[in-house]
């Protein structure tokens, strides 16, 4: 595991990693230790501009309004968010995961969820046309979430197309989720497993691994989250093919330093997201015998049975990937820089010389929009999917 200092504070300690030392401003790299600044929750706020910005449309990804089930107490009342009609391959015993659970450094919303998003056009942002930002085309509302704000407080409880959801984003695993939240809201545990933020509920406070999307404590273990797509791509390429976008803005009720990122950079890639180990300890470590590199982004996808993780680069390089049995294809959009994926059922799939279309069964379509059933992808860290899903097939 590397063992590399990132904007180390000279008078930072090193500490087991359930107490953290909290220096002025940076973090230390090492085995299960590590050292870092988190604002504490009550920051200052900070003056609240509502955006009167045009709402777009789009059909990258759609919400349902009220889709999903609810659980429901004993005395019939909602208790905490939807969840998902389907299940989602679980590898591990719930009790493995709580005792894998180690402390972040902050507590319980010491990193604070943005609850009051505010947006603004794309044309009155400073963002830079290589920064990150994490998308959502429906069809009402087209908005991106800048990475650089999502670093400091790693859930944005929002709308979408009429349906409260949570946009979740964890820099340690490199993945950005969306899940339908219901009447409740979600916040930051304080707690990891395998490196990945421990989302809680704030209904019924059951704990939620954000990659395992699972309860895997409290009133609502078992139950899995419905979730949905945000797309992991830049702002100019995002800003480009959906150029009445909102975005959001640094307005979020705390003074943090948004020009910085505490983990390295994205644009350039540098630090944390560079290269080297995680930070702690992964659930299982068979994924180094596929490939070593523990930062290398792949597309997961996660079935009822099984898991994959389509290797990003040579998904560009290639156009399309796809599972050993050819039942689960990812197909390369050069707009975005993202991979979408189908389920086959048996169709005749393959890669034509136009970038970003694909012939299906002798007719060629673009890659977001195949006549297939989509499958929920998402971009991540190898050692992300790796850890939490022992056997998961890589195609690259």
């Amino acid at each position: 595991m590397d063992s590399g200092v990132v904007g180390i504070a000279a008078d930072a300690t090193r500490l087991p990693c359930e107490r953290f030392a909290r220096p002025a401003h940076g973090f230390v790299r090492s085995r299960r230790y590590i050292a870092y600044e988190r604002y504490p929750h009550a920051s200052v706020a900070a003056p609240r501009r509502r955006c009167r910005g045009p709402r777009g449309a789009g059909g990258l990804c759609r919400l349902r309004r009220g889709s999903g089930r609810r659980r429901r107490s004993a005395g019939g009342s909602v208790g905490g968010p939807p969840a998902r009609d389907d299940g989602l391959h679980q590898p591990w015993a719930h009790e493995t995961i709580r005792e894998s659970t180690v402390s972040g450094g902050p507590g319980t919303d010491g990193i604070p969820s943005v609850d009051d998003p505010q947006f603004a056009p794309a044309g009155e942002g400073s963002l830079g046309d290589g920064d990150i930002v994490f998308g959502y085309a429906g069809t009402e509302d087209v908005k991106a979430y800048p990475q650089h704000v999502l670093v400091w407080h790693e859930v944005a409880n929002d709308v979408l197309d009429g349906t409260p959801v949570a946009v979740t984003y964890c820099p340690l695993t490199g993945t950005a989720m969306g899940f339908r939240r219901g009447d409740t809201t979600f916040g930051v545990s304080g707690r990891l497993v395998n490196n990945n933020l421990v989302l809680y509920d704030r209904a019924t406070d059951s704990r939620w691994p954000q990659v395992l999307a699972t309860a895997v404590d409290g009133p609502r273990e078992g139950d899995q989250l419905d979730e949905f797509r945000l797309v992991w791509t830049t702002w100019g390429r995002w800003r480009d093919a959906h150029p009445d976008t909102l975005v959001l803005t640094e307005d979020t009720g705390y003074a943090k330093r948004y020009g910085s990122d505490p983990y390295g950079n994205y644009n350039p890639t540098s630090g944390y997201y560079g290269g080297g180990g995680p930070l702690f300890a992964t659930l299982d470590d068979g994924w180094t015998e596929t490939r070593a590199d523990a930062k290398r982004v792949v597309i997961g996808v996660r079935t009822a049975d099984r898991a994959l993780a389509f290797d990003k680069s040579a998904l560009r390089e290639r156009g399309m990937l796809a599972s050993g049995d050819r039942s689960i294809v990812a197909v390369h959009d050069p707009a975005l820089d993202t991979g979408w994926t189908y389920r086959t059922a048996g169709a005749d799939v393959t890669p034509t010389d136009a970038a970003g279309r694909v012939r299906v069964d002798g007719a060629v379509h673009p890659a977001a929009d195949l006549p297939l059933e989509p499958v929920y992808g998402f971009d991540a860290m190898w050692h992300a999917m790796g850890g939490f899903y022992p056997g998961v097939e890589y195609v690259g």
